[in-house]
């Protein structure tokens, strides 16, 4: 009986498990969206709740458990600096996810994984640099 055992295995092994989601996570982080299969996503929400859990507790203990989770130290920095902060107010619910088409090649369905309170926008181009045409003496 399958009876309280609710990891997503998603054909993996437990270490290539824990590995993907720890990229995706530190991916969500450094990006704040990522856009993956449907079951990543759900799979991934968990790990990114409780890594923000960890932030928002802020000890040297919290940011050395999240660190050996996450296996970046980059991606701890920010989470203890940016997300964690943003979320001091906010009990749970630090995700979303978003359904989109399924993927053409194999069908899966498709999700974004976001943050909750963050607002993107789209980066405005760069405006292009003018040439000025030299005086010739």
């Amino acid at each position: 009986m399958r009876h309280l055992k609710r990891t997503a295995k998603l054909g993996r092994t437990s270490e290539h498990r824990n590995a993907m989601l720890a990229n995706l996570v530190c991916s969500l982080i450094e990006h704040k969206r990522v856009t993956t299969t449907l079951a990543k996503a759900k799979a991934a929400r968990s790990v990114a709740e409780k890594m923000v859990t960890l932030g928002k507790k802020g000890t040297l203990h919290h940011r050395r458990l999240a660190a050996s989770r996450l296996h970046q130290e980059d991606a701890a920095r920010i989470l203890f600096k940016e997300i964690a902060p943003a979320f001091k107010d906010r009990r749970s619910g630090y995700t979303r996810i978003i359904k989109l088409e399924q993927r053409q090649g194999d069908a899966a369905q498709r999700a974004i994984l976001e943050w909750v309170d963050t607002i993107i926008t789209a980066p405005e181009p760069a405006p292009a640099a003018e040439a000025k045409p030299e005086e010739k003496k």
